[in-house]
This record gives C-alpha cells, structure tokens and sequence, in this order.
C-alpha cells in the first residue's frame, strides 16, 4: 500500500483564499477590515521568520496587521500594559504574543491577561474552558489542532464514529486536538509517556495524530493499516554531507507503506497554522462586531 500524502500547502492556500474572500465581503458590505496585532519579544531568528510570514499572509488576505516588536529586556509590567492597550483597540480585533517570552516574563500571565474575544491564538482559560463545552459556546481554538482537523477531514469528510488516537497531551495541541475530535463525535484517546503498551494503542486508531516532538518515534508496526496518520512534529536532524534534514514524529517512508493517508514534514501540518490563525482572526471579529461568523472548516462562508 503507498499512501496517499495529504497536501497541507494546498489545502492551506484554499483555507487562506476563502478567508480573504470573506475578509473582502466583510470590508465592501459592513466596513469592517479585521485586524490582527502580533507581538514579538526579542530576536529569536526562528520567531522573527515566523512572525514575519504571519504578517505577510495577513496583509495578503486584505486584512489589517499590527506588528509591535519589544526587545528582550522588556518588563513582564510593560508588556502587560501593550496588552492592555491592544484589547482596548478597536481596530484590533486579534491579539497573537509570540512564544516563546524571555525566562523573566510569565507566559501564562501575558496569555491571559489577553481578552478572549480577541485570543486567537486560542490559549486563554476562557477559551480552553469553552471548546470543552464542545459548541455550547462559541470559543477559538488552537490553531494547530483546528488546522489538524481539516487535514484529516480532507481524507474523512466526517470524522463520527472513528477511532483516534491522540500521542501526546500538551496545552497548545493534545488536549485541544481532542477537545476538536469529540466534537466531531470521534472515539478519542490521549496517549503520552506513561501509555503502556503505546504502539498497541496507536494500532486502535482509524486517525492517528502524533505531537510529542520526538523525532520519528511512530513507526510502521505502530499503525493500522489504512489508518490516517497526522504528524504534528517538526525536528532537525543530522543529514547526507553534513547537512541536515527536517523530520516528523512519524517515520515517514516506513509508516506510508501501511497508512491510507499521511501528511509530509514540511507541507503538511505547518502550512495550517497561519491559514487556521488567519481564519480565527474573521471569526473574532465577526464576533465582535456582532456579525454572524463563517465557519471555514465546514466550509460555511455565511455573513449574514
């Protein structure tokens, strides 16, 4: 079996024209350009890169993008204060803090002292409290395991009734992804370091999502066959020459052998991230404003 390899860059670049459709309806018929504030700390190469393409693809999907760099000796007393700023603005209506923050500053002190209308990053208690109520109140979600959600209902179109496996239980993608797959009425298990037997419990998974940050943990035996496999992992390592290559937590070549579907690192989950942080950003501000909000992993682009 070879499988079929999910393409997360074109997958992601419909999600981005469909918000940018949305964001131009929004600005011809209710005069309202979203705006997104993005706060970097520091000069970490790799945030600034980030940082940098989420601004790009703001700007190019016709909203507004409110970039404040501080240097990484900022007080946690003054960053506070810029958020506190930015939640009162009204052209803001997306507030993003770049992790990771220098030692000195509290990220989960900045991360909620955002106001969770405009947490579209998703990482606020209130948010978090929300998406586990599973639609009884609006909430946005994290990114990464929302862009993880549309990858796999790319292959799945509905998700209820599947077996899946969840490896890894952290508060920006685990807990969240599987708060996102109940919701889709998906049977769901957290694996971590303490799982015994984990490959006999990934073997259960219709879906397999994998989020540990080790580098090509899941191999082949771990996977049912015709299973669709989501590696959320990203990882370096030593190449051919002396150079070096980017890996997943899946073994790639091996696990395509047995898998129905599996996405590439790079091209697979990355690309989602800014394209879902984009989404989030019409959401919130349709929210906001009091409009009705699309819901762009159902495809459903209603404004009112």
């Amino acid at each position: 079996m070879t499988a079929r390899i999910i393409d997360g860059k074109s997958i992601a670049a419909e999600l981005r024209g469909r918000v940018a459709d949305a964001a131009h309806r929004l600005a011809r018929d209710r005069a309202l350009v979203p705006g997104l504030a993005v706060v970097l700390v520091g000069n970490n190469p790799a945030s600034e890169i980030y940082v940098g393409s989420k601004t790009k693809a703001t700007v190019g999907s016709g909203m507004r993008s409110f970039d404040h760099r501080l240097p990484a000796t900022v007080s946690e007393a003054d960053l506070l204060t810029l958020i506190g700023r930015l939640n009162k603005d009204p052209v803001v209506h997306g507030i993003l803090v770049q992790l990771p923050l220098p030692a000195h500053i509290s990220a989960q002190k900045i991360l909620g002292a955002i106001e969770p209308a405009k947490d579209v990053d998703g990482f606020h208690p209130v948010n978090i409290g929300r998406l586990a109520l599973a639609g009884s109140l609006p909430a946005l979600a994290p990114c990464t395991p929302l862009g993880c959600i549309i990858l796999a209902k790319a292959v799945r179109p509905s998700l209820e009734g599947l077996e899946a496996v969840v490896i890894g239980r952290s508060n920006v993608v685990g807990k969240p992804l599987a708060q996102l797959l109940l919701a889709e009425n998906a049977t769901v298990t957290i694996a971590h370091s303490k799982t015994a037997d984990l490959p006999a419990v990934c073997r259960r998974g219709d879906l397999v999502f994998a989020a540990v940050g080790r580098p090509e943990m899941v191999r082949q035996g771990w996977i049912k066959p015709g299973a669709t496999v989501i590696d959320v992992g990203i990882s370096r390592v030593p190449g051919e020459g002396g150079k070096t290559r980017l890996v997943g937590d899946v073994a790639f070549a091996e696990v395509a052998e047995v898998a129905g579907a599996i996405t590439p690192v790079p091209g697979g989950v990355g690309p989602m991230t800014i394209a879902c942080l984009l989404a989030n950003t019409v959401r919130a501000a349709c929210w906001q404003m009091g409009f009705p909000a699309p819901d762009f992993a159902k495809g459903n682009l209603d404004l009112g």
